[in-house]
């Protein structure tokens, strides 16, 4: 973990802000989930938590001279990270995101519909390159994968995601994304994505994937990259000592309800007792499966695809 700034305890519960650096696509922040689902669930109503979507995948990224040879460097790209996060991968990846911002843009106008919402749809956005091998990157796709998610009033999202407003706010989130602070220029250490800023096109350097932020009135702490639960817990300790920072694990079924969607590390992480629960619905990946509520199997668009079979 790099650190700046004195170490002060601020008191647990007041004024921290975290800020989570990621896209929707991002195969190291997909294979981030279980810790941060983790940190989400235990500092709930107690810190500020603000998504800032980089735009990993550009609009003006120039596009592969070979598509197939492309697709297939970046399938075995993500096999790597599997092997590291335990995340799972989809059996055959269709292409490579041409652009991020159809998923970022969705993502974006779904915090308009509360917090429950927002995570139910940016965790389906995610789904569409790890689980079914379609990225979102068209308006289309993006709305046709977050179908059936509760609460959701997708003609809402879809006028929310076209406006200038929330447009306004991803291009807001990309430039915040360029502008990283000066800990990150260079980090050592020995995870496989110590997470060092990446040089950008225009000369510049922005975060890498995943990348948190606290911030404190004490100071602030950067935790870059793939780390493990305990470095980010040891950052909230040191800007404000006492806050929880260790979720509450309920039982399989319970968590299966809570969290609709759950990864073999995401079980093991946020669930305790036999797994998976027994009406569990069981979706095949390439490096594991994915485990479905019925309610969300019912709705998930892994049905037009490889059906889910049961455990």
């Amino acid at each position: 973990m790099d650190r700046v700034g004195a170490t002060h305890g601020v008191g647990a519960m007041h004024g921290v802000e975290v800020v989570e650096y990621t896209d929707p696509l991002c195969p190291w922040a997909w294979g981030s989930e279980p810790v941060f689902r983790g940190l989400r669930a235990a500092l709930a109503g107690r810190v500020r938590w603000r998504r800032v979507y980089c735009v990993l995948f550009d609009d003006d990224d120039d596009p592969p001279p070979d598509p197939a040879a492309e697709t297939a460097w970046y399938a075995r790209y993500v096999e790597e990270i599997g092997t590291h996060t335990g995340a799972p991968r989809a059996r055959r990846l269709r292409r490579v995101a041409a652009s991020s911002w159809p998923s970022s843009l969705a993502a974006k106008a779904a915090e308009r519909q509360g917090e429950a919402v927002a995570e139910r749809v940016l965790r389906r956005l995610r789904e569409t390159v790890f689980v079914l091998g379609e990225p979102a990157d068209t308006t289309a796709l993006a709305l046709s994968a977050v179908r059936g998610v509760p609460g959701l009033d997708r003609e809402r999202l879809a006028a929310d995601a076209a406006s200038a407003a929330v447009r306004e706010a991803v291009l807001a989130d990309r430039a915040e994304a360029r502008r990283p602070v000066a800990e990150v220029l260079s980090v050592r250490g020995g995870s496989p994505h110590p997470g060092a800023a990446k040089e950008t096109a225009e000369g510049g350097h922005r975060y890498a994937l995943p990348t948190l932020l606290v911030r404190a009135p004490g100071g602030h702490r950067v935790v870059p990259g793939w780390r493990p639960y305990e470095e980010y817990a040891a950052a909230f300790e040191e800007l404000s000592p006492g806050l929880p920072t260790r979720p509450a694990r309920p039982a399989a079924a319970e968590a299966l309800a809570r969290y609709r969607s759950l990864t073999g590390p995401e079980a093991a992480a946020l669930s305790v007792g036999p797994w998976p629960p027994p009406a569990a619905v069981r979706v095949e990946t390439g490096n594991g499966p994915l485990w479905l509520h019925p309610d969300e199997a019912a709705v998930h668009p892994a049905r037009d695809g490889d059906a889910p079979t049961a455990p």
